[in-house]
């Protein structure tokens, strides 16, 4: 059985539209039924008083009873209704001298309306025939002439006109619902279904997106301003999944060209090794060179898990107050023999504190001190500086080495990218180092960047936001 929500909306539209339409129909049937039902009373009230009422005149205008008596149809026929009740009484007798009932409704007890006392639409009683049909009821006492004696008046209006006009009113008003719910139905589905001609049309340009066909969007120009903005919102979002389609497919496409080097090595190695009987000392080598490859294999897994938790570490980073200039010496001391290997060394200018999580500001800077030695030119010196201030704190590292273009340099925090084979050919690097740094910083909320030197060379700045309110350590600093 299907949900609610799962409905065509064209069709729970119409539904809505046809179900307010029979309530408003409904309700303005009812209300003119009622004021028609509520006229029609009223009319029959005033009829049966004014008859009543002109009884009494008939009556006062005679000599005595016996005039009446010799023309009762005239009191009979007055009323102009077969089904009403006409019955006249002199006071004193049981019998009434008039009796017109023809349905033979029981006549209810009824005060009469006192002479000299004009009867009013209060003195009239409800009544309901045994078929259902209203009827009026009223009493009043007549004086015959001056002193001809009195007269009861007994006298009832049987609302059987009305009771038809009623009933025909009332089918008038539920074929009027009928029809109106049939119409605002047809007439709201018509309307939808030409309304969602523009949202039937992005669903047919959505379902030829593909990942073979990413560049499709959803048209923006002939949409209605309903849908302009809903079609911008997925236009830029299928802007962002091909952006990262494409990011991912280029990193995968690095992931397995990278690992392919060192698992064919691993394979080559291994084979040649199985190819004749070697002596211990050769199968060490060939460990020994297995290890170097299982191990970069290693650090590429390593760093690629970071990268894939990056992410998701933000909320739980845990930042303390990092004195920038013991820190800047303690990293220089550890690369400082790798420094000396290509004749280069440091220099360190630095003050203030920086708010961090301290195990990843190591690794950043020290990923960046590491691209330095590798890529900087040889015998030269590279430069560390650092400072803090309300914006926040910077960490710079300097190197000398070959120009470079802004474009190349804005590419550098790319994954896997490792520039041209002449920079890249003769070192161990994966090409992750400075996209690690740049997920780092993004952890932090802070920026990674970098810029060419006049003379050659490559400045590369991490910025790091002030700490926040009620944070420890938030303005210490540590001078050096």
């Amino acid at each position: 059985m299907k949900s609610r929500a799962s409905h065509s909306l064209t069709a729970r539209i119409t539904l809505s539209f046809a179900l307010i339409s029979c309530v408003i129909v409904s309700g303005l049937g009812l209300y003119l039924y009622s004021s028609a039902k509520q006229a029609l009373e009223a009319r029959a009230d005033y009829t049966l008083v004014g008859r009543v009422d002109r009884f009494r005149r008939l009556l006062h205008d005679l000599y005595n009873v016996r005039q009446m008596e010799e023309r009762p149809a005239l009191f009979e026929d007055m009323l102009g209704n077969e089904s009403d009740v006409r019955i006249f009484q002199r006071l004193g007798e049981a019998k009434p001298f008039i009796q017109v009932n023809p349905d033979r409704m029981p006549v209810p007890a009824l005060s009469p309306v006192p002479i000299g006392r004009a009867i009013g639409v209060d003195d009239l009683r409800p009544g309901v025939r045994a078929d259902g049909i209203r009827v009026r009821w009223v009493a009043a006492l007549a004086e015959i002439g001056d002193h001809g004696g009195l007269v009861r008046i007994t006298a009832a209006y049987v609302m059987t006109q009305e009771s038809q006009m009623l009933a025909a009113y009332r089918a008038r008003v539920i074929g009027a619902i009928v029809l109106a719910a049939l119409l605002s139905t047809l007439t709201s589905f018509m309307l939808l279904r030409r309304g969602l001609r523009p949202l039937r049309a992005m669903s047919g340009r959505a379902a030829r997106i593909t990942p073979a066909n990413l560049a499709e969007r959803l048209p923006e120009r002939d949409a209605p301003a309903e849908l302009r903005q809903f079609a911008q919102a997925c236009n830029a979002m299928l802007d962002r999944l091909q952006a990262g389609y494409e990011h991912l497919s280029q990193f995968s496409a690095d992931l397995a060209h990278e690992m392919r080097t060192p698992v064919n090595i691993l394979m080559g190695q291994t084979q040649v090794a199985l190819g004749q009987p070697r002596s211990g000392p050769e199968y060490e080598q060939v460990l020994e060179s297995n290890l170097e490859e299982l191990t970069r294999l290693a650090r590429i897994i390593e760093n690629i898990l970071f990268l894939s938790r990056a992410g998701h570490d933000a909320a739980a980073l845990e930042r303390e107050p990092l004195a920038l200039l013991p820190e800047l010496h303690k990293i220089a001391a550890y690369f400082e023999g790798l420094a000396q290997e290509r004749g280069m060394d440091f220099e360190i200018i630095a003050s203030g504190t920086c708010h961090a999580n301290a195990v990843m500001w190591q690794r950043a800077v020290s990923n960046l001190v590491v691209n330095a030695i590798r890529y900087g030119q040889a015998g030269t010196r590279i430069t560390l500086r650092a400072g803090a201030d309300a914006s926040g704190s910077r960490v710079t590292v300097d190197n000398q080495g070959q120009p470079l273009s802004q474009g190349e340099l804005d590419r550098m925090f790319g994954r896997f990218y490792r520039g041209d084979r002449s920079r890249s050919g003769r070192t161990e690097s994966n090409g992750l180092g400075l996209a690690i740094v740049a997920a780092i910083m993004t952890l932090h909320g802070g920026r990674a960047d970098a810029r060419a030197l006049d003379g050659g060379g490559v400045s590369f700045r991490l910025q790091f936001p002030p700490p926040k309110p009620g944070d420890a350590g938030q303005g210490r600093h540590v001078d050096g």
